[in-house]
C-alpha cells in the first residue's frame, strides 16, 4: 500500500504529511540505515513513522548506550551515527556521550523529543532544556518550531556534523511538530555563509613549513585523530619516507601511522613510551598533525618541546596557538596540507642521526613488564589477544588502566581499528562503543576491552548482544579495582585506598550465562589465549572475565606538574 504522501505527489499536488514522516524521509535521502535509540513518549509518533520504514533500529537498554554505540559507529565508518531518545530524562542520559563526541571530534546526529510547544517553558511533565543543557557540548544545536524547517534543518544537522572538524549536532523536535501536517519539500543543498571551514591551505606557510623540514635536523611529526578522520594516512607515511621524520602518536591518532614502522617511535603523553617523549623534548621540529596539545599529551608546558620551532597542521583555526606557540600554523584539511607539503618539499634535511638515535632509545628502553609467576598480566593478556587476532580487529576500551595496555601492547597496524574515549575520559563506553563498531563494520571482529569497574556501568547492553546475537568479544581486565584510580593512590596518597577497591563483585560468567551468552574465566595465559582463540572461533558473543595481577600499574608515567621528560617507571 503507498504512503498517502507519495499518492497525492503522483497527482501533481502538494506533498502534504506529518513532521515525523518528513523526519524518516530526511533521513532515508542522507542515506541513514542504521539508528540507535529508545523510545518514550515525546518521540512516539517518530517511532511510528519509522514503524513503516526499512531503516535499521538498535533497542540498546539505555541511552547511555544508545549514544556509545553511535559513537562506535562513527568511528569505524567515519559517518555520522544517528541518535533518538524522548524528552527530559531520555535527552539527559545522552549529555555524556555528546560531551565525549564533542571533544574527541565525533559526528552525531541527535534528535531528541520535546514536549510540546505549547507547554515549552512551563515544566511540563518529561521537560528539560535540552538546547540550553548541550549548547557548550555540541557543535550546533537546533529546536524545530515549524515542521517546514524540518527537511532543512536535517540536511544541516548531517552537513555540520560531518564536515570541518566533527562534532554532535543536537536537533529537539517538540512532539507537536512531530505530528504537525505540513508541506514537505526536500533540502538537496546547503546554504550557510557563516560555516565555511577552512580545508585547503594556505601555500605560503606550506613553504614555510618545506622549508624548515630541510633545516631541521631533529624533526619529529606528530600524528593526531585528525589524520584519521582526514583520511590522510598514505600521505602522511609518505611524508615520513621521504623526509626520515620519525612519527608518535597521540593517544586517539593511533592507527594513523603503522606501528610495526621503523620510524614509528609509539605513543606520546602520559603513558606514552620513552623514544616518543624524549622525542618530543628534543626535536628542532615538531609537526603537529591534527592533534590538540592537550595536557595529557604535553605534561606541563613550560617544558614541552623547548627546542622546537612548531607547526601546527588543523582544520579547527581555534586549536591552532592555544595551549603551544605556533611559529608556522596551517589551518587545512590534514590530507589536502600533507599532500601539498609533499609537492613542496622535494629535498630533505639530514635526519640519519637523529633517526638513529631515536631508533636506539626504543630498543634500549621498551616498553616493559615482568611476566613472572602464574598470575596472568593484563599485559601478556593485550599481546595475546594482538596475536590471535593477528593485530587485525577492532578494539573498544572503557577508561583506566586497561585503556593504556591496550594503547601500548595492541599495536594498531591500520587505521580506523581503534576506539576509545580520550578527552572525557568516559568509564561505560567500551562495551556499547563495540556494539556500534561491530554494526558499522561487520566483517570485522570487534574486541571490547574493558575494565571491571567500567564495564558494570553498561553492562545491561548485555540484551543487544543476546537479541541480534552480535559476535562481539568481552575480554574484562578483572583486577578487582577502579585500577588507574588506584595506582594514583597508591604513587601519590601513600597507598591510602579510598573507595577504590572492589573485592565484591557479580559472577560475570553467571551474568553473561542470564543473557545466554557464553562466558569463561581465566586466570593464567594458557588459559587466556585458549579461551580467547575459542571466542574468536565461536562466531557469537562471548564474554572472558579475566582475572589479573591487581598490583600491575602503567608505566611509563608523567606525574602531575612534570615535564613529559620526566617520566617514571622507565627501566633499560
Amino acid at each position: 500500500m503507498k504512503a498517502s504522501w507519495v499518492a497525492e505527489e503522483e497527482k501533481g499536488k502538494v506533498l502534504k504529511m506529518s513532521g515525523a514522516d518528513m523526519l524518516m524521509e530526511a533521513l532515508e535521502k542522507e542515506g541513514v540505515d542504521v539508528l540507535f535509540g529508545y523510545p518514550g513518549g515525546a518521540v512516539l509518533p517518530i517511532y511510528d513513522a519509522l514503524y513503516k520504514k526499512n531503516i535499521k533500529h538498535i533497542l540498546t537498554r539505555h541511552e547511555q548506550g544508545a549514544i556509545h554505540a553511535a559513537q562506535g559507529f562513527a568511528r569505524v565508518t567515519g559517518r555520522a551515527g544517528v541518535v533518538i531518545a524522548t524528552s527530559g530524562p531520555g535527552a539527559t542520559n545522552l549529555v555524556t556521550g555528546i560531551a565525549d563526541a564533542m571533544i574527541d571530534s565525533l559526528p552525531l546526529v541527535i534528535f531528541t523529543g520535546q514536549v510540546a510547544t505549547s507547554v515549552i517553558g512551563t515544566d511540563a511533565f518529561q521537560e528539560a532544556d535540552i538546547v540550553g543543557i548541550t549548547m557548550p557540548i555540541t557543535k550546533h544545536n537546533y529546536q524545530v518550531r515549524k515542521v517546514e524547517e524540518l527537511p532543512g534543518i536535517i540536511k544541516e544537522a548531517f552537513h555540520v556534523a560531518q564536515t570541518g572538524r566533527p562534532g554532535p549536532v543536537l536537533v529537539d523536535i517538540p512532539k507537536d511538530i512531530s505530528t504537525s501536517i505540513g508541506s514537505y519539500k526536500p533540502a538537496n543543498e546547503v546554504d550557510l555563509p557563516g560555516y565555511q571551514p577552512t580545508t585547503m591551505p594556505n601555500l605560503l606557510q606550506v613553504k614555510r613549513l618545506a622549508d624548515a623540514i630541510v633545516q631541521a635536523k631533529k624533526p619529529v611529526i606528530l600524528a593526531g585523530a585528525g589524520v584519521l578522520f582526514a583520511k590522510a594516512e598514505e600521505e602522511i607515511l609518505a611524508l615520513a619516507e621521504q623526509h626520515r621524520i620519525p612519527v608518535t602518536n597521540t593517544l586517539l591518532g593511533l592507527g594513523s601511522f603503522p606501528a610495526d614502522h621503523p620510524l614509528f617511535l609509539g605513543m606520546a603523553g602520559m603513558h606514552g613510551t620513552y623514544a616518543s617523549n624524549t622525542a618530543l623534548h628534543e626535536c628542532d621540529l615538531l609537526i603537529n598533525i591534527g592533534a590538540r596539545f592537550d595536557d595529557r599529551l604535553t605534561g606541563n608546558l613550560a617544558h614541552f618541546a623547548p627546542k622546537a620551532t612548531v607547526a601546527h597542521i588543523d582544520i579547527d583555526p581555534a586549536e591552532i596557538g592555544k595551549n603551544v606557540e605556533t611559529l608556522i600554523p596551517i589551518v587545512g584539511c590534514a590530507k589536502h596540507t600533507a599532500a601539498a607539503l609533499l609537492r613542496e618539499s622535494p629535498t630533505s634535511g639530514d635526519t640519519a642521526e637523529w633517526v638513529y638515535q631515536l631508533a636506539e632509545l626504543k630498543n634500549t628502553y621498551p616498553l616493559w613488564y615482568k611476566n613472572e609467576g602464574e598470575v596472568l598480566k593484563p599485559q601478556r593478556l593485550l599481546e595475546i589477544i594482538h596475536e590471535e587476532t593477528n593485530g587485525e580487529a577492532i578494539v573498544t576500551t572503557d577508561v583506566g588502566q586497561h585503556q593504556m595496555w591496550t594503547a601500548q601492547y595492541y599495536g594498531f597496524a591500520k587505521p580506523n581499528r581503534w576506539v576509545t574515549s580520550g578527552g572525557l575520559g568516559t568509564m561505560g563506553f567500551g562495551f556499547p562503543a563495540a556494539i556500534g563498531a561491530k554494526i558499522g563494520k561487520p566483517e570485522l571482529p570487534v574486541v571490547a576491552v574493558t575494565g571491571d569497574g567500567g564495564f558494570q556501568m553498561t553492562l545491561q547492553e548485555l540484551s543487544v548482544l543476546q537479541e541480534m546475537k552480535l559476535p562481539v568479544i568481552i575480554v574484562i581486565v578483572n583486577n578487582q579495582s577502579l585500577g588507574m584510580v588506584r595506582q594514583w593512590q597508591e604513587i601519590f596518597y601513600e597507598e591510602r585506598y579510598s573507595e577504590s577497591l572492589l573485592p565484591v563483585q557479580p559472577d560475570f560468567v553467571k551474568l553473561a550465562a542470564a543473557y545466554g551468552i557464553e562466558a569463561a574465566s581465566v586466570t593464567t595465559e594458557e588459559d587466556a589465549r585458549a579461551k580467547f582463540a575459542e571466542a574468536l572461533d565461536s562466531k557469537a558473543p562471548y564474554l572472558l572475565d579475566c582475572r589479573v595481577a591487581s598490583d600491575e600499574n602503567v608505566y611509563p608515567m608523567i606525574a602531575p606538574g612534570k615535564g613529559i621528560h620526566q617520566m617514571i617507571g622507565v627501566k633499560p
